[in-house]
């Protein structure tokens, strides 16, 4: 098989189209065209779907790119680590990351990160949509709980779990009431809580007054007493410490994991690895007084 066509084929694969393959690569455009055509007639098989503005794989297109395109990228890492001589981390580094992790610590994170490896060009996105990877052209993503995929590996480097909070001026409810609450905006209709607490689980009846679209935004609200909410104890362990707030207690369910997914786990490049090393420095044990420590040194 020639490589050059499958490394064309890839480009075209992961941009959607010729045209910005080409802008994106410097390549002719009929060059690319005639190269993809080769691998199909090669293969005997049709690898995209032609008509309208983008192209679209087919079956047999997307097992290849998905099976393939790592490979390379691998390849031309230990090409460039060999040229540079040897597996000093350099060039760019693209991470996508929650807005509630970039807010409160992937600020720190990223400058030590910079400071430390002069030589890696580091761009971090925050968003909390489930990306694809290897399409858009990320080195690392960082997610919450994320779902299983055959083609990411990871490690869980922190754990959270989410805890009923309230200003110490708004006391528990009685049995047979009902406590404001803010909610996350957008989430499902809520009507009682289940919290443990002492070992012991019991149910809380609440009252939605404010639904607000970030953690920070709950938290602020929380504080400010218009109501209990339920938040990440890394969020508000130091106002759980300072008597700011109260804990009616842990909300029943499985815990909060941040994981950091990377697309293969053989010849991990220099500079993932080092920023896997970075986060396992920043959080040793991984507990939410860990994370809550290092956003509120």
């Amino acid at each position: 098989m020639n490589l050059s066509e499958l490394v064309d084929f890839n480009l075209v694969a992961r941009h959607g189209g010729f045209g910005r393959a080409a802008r994106a690569s410097g390549r002719p455009k009929a060059t690319l065209s005639r190269r993809v055509a080769e691998l199909e007639r090669r293969l005997q098989l049709r690898l995209f779907e032609r008509g309208g503005h983008r192209l679209t794989l087919t079956e047999e297109g997307k097992a290849l790119h998905e099976r393939t395109g790592t490979l390379l990228a691998e390849l031309d890492e230990t090409m460039l680590a060999i040229a540079s001589g040897g597996d000093r981390p350099r060039g760019r580094l693209r991470i996508s990351a929650p807005l509630l992790f970039c807010q409160l610590a992937m600020g720190r994170l990223a400058a030590e990160f910079a400071l430390a490896y002069p030589e890696v060009q580091l761009e971090v996105t925050s968003e909390d949509r489930p990306v694809e990877m290897i399409d858009e052209g990320y080195d690392l993503v960082i997610r919450v709980n994320p779902e299983e995929d055959e083609r990411l590996y990871g490690r869980r480097f922190l754990h959270d779990r989410l805890v009923a909070v309230a200003s110490s001026q708004l006391p528990k409810p009685a049995v047979d009431q009902a406590a404001p609450a803010v909610v996350r905006a957008g989430g499902p209709p809520v009507s009682t809580w289940e919290l443990t607490s002492n070992g012991t689980t019991a149910r809380v009846d609440v009252r939605p007054v404010l639904r607000l679209s970030s953690m920070t935004m709950m938290r602020d609200a929380v504080r400010a007493g218009a109501g209990a909410g339920l938040l990440p104890l890394s969020l508000v362990s130091r106002d759980l410490e300072a008597g700011r707030l109260i804990a009616w207690g842990d909300v029943h369910g499985p815990a909060i994991d941040l994981w950091a997914l990377y697309p293969s786990r053989r010849l991990l490049n220099a500079r993932v690895s080092a920023f896997l090393t970075h986060l396992k420095s920043a959080f040793p044990s991984g507990e939410p007084e860990e994370l809550a420590a290092y956003i509120d040194p």
